[in-house]
């Protein structure tokens, strides 16, 4: 078998530093696995779009990122401006890893290097905000600003908490925007909102039942839209959600388009895949088979199948 060479894009302070201890582990699976691996630790904001870009100039035959959210979201935005892009690894060492979980890889290192080693790719969609691009989520409202004012520090130390912390300090200011939304297929929709989430796959922000009928493969994104609302309103949505059983619901509006454009009056910030992805107007394109990404072949994390059938990890 040819060996492989692949680029390793980590945060070292992503999922409270593991990717620190895992490392060398990481590494020499690979290596075993016919992979030769150089890395990449990244500095800052912006760092592992750069380290993308220059890994796909520079010839590598894949790229991993390894850490949360954010780290996947900066190095789509370093591959999506190549015209040739080389499949893409995840190892979801992150505080939150919705899309990881979206697309059956497990959080456990070792089945997530497997998965890689395994090379059986999968085209998807990726989704582009104006000049920036997302893989899994794009919003804008009150509490979607919530995930990227969470400081690093907070997030290292205690993890998911810091989410709620912070969710709970934005509640205070949960305010409704006067929008326009023109979407492909739809129309145009004048509203005053609390937030609307554009979906490329069906786990956001914890809720794996958020977007249910979301694919990331179809070329259309799922577009959820909370009308205005008070504050015992909100929480009796949030519920339903958690079960899925929120779409029929009045204050929901649910359509599937692949191009939106939102504008509005007042400044509203974007949220794209839990980073600041600046502020309205923007319109959104699917681009529809955009990248490749390493997956399970059966569809499903064989770590997955192994809890189904009660067996321990």
């Amino acid at each position: 078998m040819a060996v492989k060479r692949a680029r390793l894009i980590y945060s070292p302070t992503s999922g409270r530093e593991e990717i620190r201890r895992r490392l060398p582990d990481i590494l020499q699976r690979l290596e075993r696995g016919g992979i030769e691996t150089s890395c990449h630790a990244t500095t800052g904001e912006g760092d592992a779009t750069v380290a993308a870009s220059e890994a796909i100039e520079r010839g590598f035959d894949m790229i991993i990122a390894a850490g949360g959210d954010g780290t996947l979201y900066e190095v789509i935005n370093g591959m999506a401006r190549h015209e040739k892009r080389p499949p893409l690894g995840i190892l979801p060492l992150g505080t939150t890893n919705d899309f990881a979980r979206a697309v059956g890889i497990p959080k456990h290192w070792e089945y997530a290097v497997d998965l890689i080693v395994a090379q059986y790719k999968r085209t998807i969609d990726l989704g582009q905000a104006n000049d920036r691009y997302f893989i899994n989520i794009a919003g804008g409202g009150s509490l979607t600003e919530l995930s990227y004012e969470v400081p690093s520090k907070l997030k290292t130390m205690i993890g998911q908490l810091a989410y709620y912390m912070k969710g709970i300090e934005k509640m205070v200011n949960f305010r409704p925007t006067k929008v326009r939304i023109e979407a492909e297929g739809v129309g145009e929709i004048h509203e005053k909102i609390m937030l609307f989430l554009i979906c490329n796959s069906n786990s956001v922000g914890g809720f794996e039942r958020l977007a249910p009928d979301a694919s990331i493969d179809d070329g259309l994104f799922e577009v959820i839209i909370l009308k205005k609302c008070n504050l015992a309103e909100f929480l009796r949505v949030a519920t339903l959600a958690l079960r899925g059983e929120h779409l029929n619901d009045p204050l929901i509006m649910h359509f599937r388009s692949r191009h939106i454009k939102v504008t509005t009056e007042d400044h509203v910030q974007l949220n794209l895949d839990g980073e600041y992805g600046g502020t309205l107007p923007c319109t959104f394109t699917a681009l529809k088979g955009y990248l490749e990404i390493f997956v399970d072949e059966q569809g499903i994390a064989s770590y997955r199948k192994r809890l189904i059938a009660g067996t321990q990890l």
